[in-house]
């Protein structure tokens, strides 16, 4: 009922989920996975805050207003794992989550997704948005580590 997605879409989180690539994402990057959630780390990074994580539900689902219960408490139930990831590892000293939804809401993938942000003091991260960039597979690879072993022992 609340569609933006174009006919033709190739979803890059579908592809994430079900163990494919793309040109901006990596298996490496994925730190978490169960039957229904996976979290990776973002490839396009805030100049402050580095390391921060995508959650997606496996199954497509476009936005807020379609997302079943249970897959949101699912998704949400991850967020929160992923946020505590966050603290263990990164020594971070808080965290933000954000979830956007159609284009007036700032969602650009057609694909229901959570970011969780480490935080720290003076990061700018709600004034940063124009700075951010895409990063190499290299620069992910020891933040997906660290949050690898996190739920590896956890």
């Amino acid at each position: 009922m609340y569609s933006h997605e174009p006919p033709d879409y190739q979803c890059p989180f579908c592809k994430i989920a079900q163990g494919g690539e793309d040109k901006f994402t990596n298996q490496d990057d994925v730190v978490y996975r169960s039957e229904s959630v996976t979290a990776f780390v973002s490839p396009k990074w805030w100049p402050e805050n580095p390391g921060h994580v995508v959650v997606i539900p496996n199954n497509h689902v476009e936005n807020i207003y379609d997302i079943t219960d249970d897959t949101i408490s699912a998704v949400y139930k991850t967020v929160k794992q992923v946020a505590l990831a966050m603290k263990s590892e990164y020594m971070c000293d808080g965290v933000s989550t954000r979830q956007h939804n159609e284009p007036s809401g700032d969602q650009d993938l057609w694909h229901f997704h959570v970011h969780v942000f480490p935080r720290y003091p003076k990061d700018h991260l709600y004034l940063n948005h124009e700075k951010a960039q895409f990063v190499d597979a290299e620069s992910r690879a020891k933040f997906a580590s660290m949050l690898r072993a996190y739920f590896d022992n956890n």
